[in-house]
């Protein structure tokens, strides 16, 4: 096993949890490769995977953005792809590998990425207490597999209190382009009473001997039905016995 270097086999059975299960007990895991190459698409792949030599085959720097010189077995003749990691499934439980998604790529077109943010410095706002808080920690590119940073330095010296990031500011090697927003800040220096306001407003109690309004508002009716009933009732008694006297005579 090679640093950049990996076999996979085609894959015959597809959609059997019992085959998926033997695989697994194997160390070998379900995959699919897609993507392009210099002699065109690359239609789905259904492969078998050895999580082992994948491991291995990836650069512990670039890691996902390695690009894999990538060896298809088990067909009328080996196919040679150059292919990244786009993505693999976790067990929540295990934590093991489970299916693997490899991307095919022309290394003569550009791809997207996904690349780290690196925080060097420490801000000038955090002397007047100011606290450092990042906002992005990774950064989207489109670049030629081979042009793929293995990380990007954000210098955050210069930041006063208040001041911001944005992804605009970050200084991009010769061929990559940022697909983020531009606009979007990506680290910023707060000040420290915005935290302290913020605490105060979640933790607020009401004012000691105040009652809610709507409880106040609660009691008043209750109090205004008691008198209200008090006439009524006066009236309801005396209506029956005005009815029970006998007519006077004539």
């Amino acid at each position: 096993m090679e640093v950049g270097k990996l076999t996979v086999s085609l894959r015959g059975t597809t959609g059997h949890k019992g085959a998926s299960r033997k695989l697994r007990a194997e160390g070998n895991v379900p995959g699919v490769c897609y993507g392009a190459s210099p002699e065109g698409k690359i239609e789905p792949l259904s492969i078998v995977v050895n999580v082992k030599a994948l491991r291995a085959a990836l650069d512990p720097v670039r890691k996902h953005n390695t690009v894999i010189n990538l060896t298809i077995e088990g067909g009328a003749k080996p196919q040679t792809l150059h292919a990244l990691v786009k993505e693999y499934q976790i067990d929540p439980m295990r934590r093991d590998i489970t299916h693997v998604d490899l991307i095919a790529v022309d290394p003569n077109k550009e791809v997207n990425s996904t690349v780290p943010l690196e925080f060097v410095g420490k801000p000038k706002g955090t002397i007047d207490g100011g606290q450092l808080r990042i906002v992005l920690r990774n950064l989207e590119v489109r670049a030629k597999p081979a042009d793929i940073p293995i990380k990007l330095p954000v210098d955050v010296t210069p930041l006063e209190i208040g001041d911001v990031i944005h992804v605009s500011s970050i200084a991009l090697p010769a061929g990559v382009t940022a697909i983020t927003g531009r606009d979007l800040a990506v680290v910023t220096c707060a000040a420290p009473e915005e935290e302290k306001v913020a605490a105060v407003a979640e933790g607020a109690a009401p004012a000691e001997g105040a009652a809610p309004a709507a409880g106040a508002a609660a009691a008043a009716p209750a109090a205004g039905a008691k008198d209200a009933k008090a006439p009524a009732g006066k009236d309801a008694k005396a209506a029956p016995a005005a009815a029970a006297k006998p007519a006077a005579k004539k």
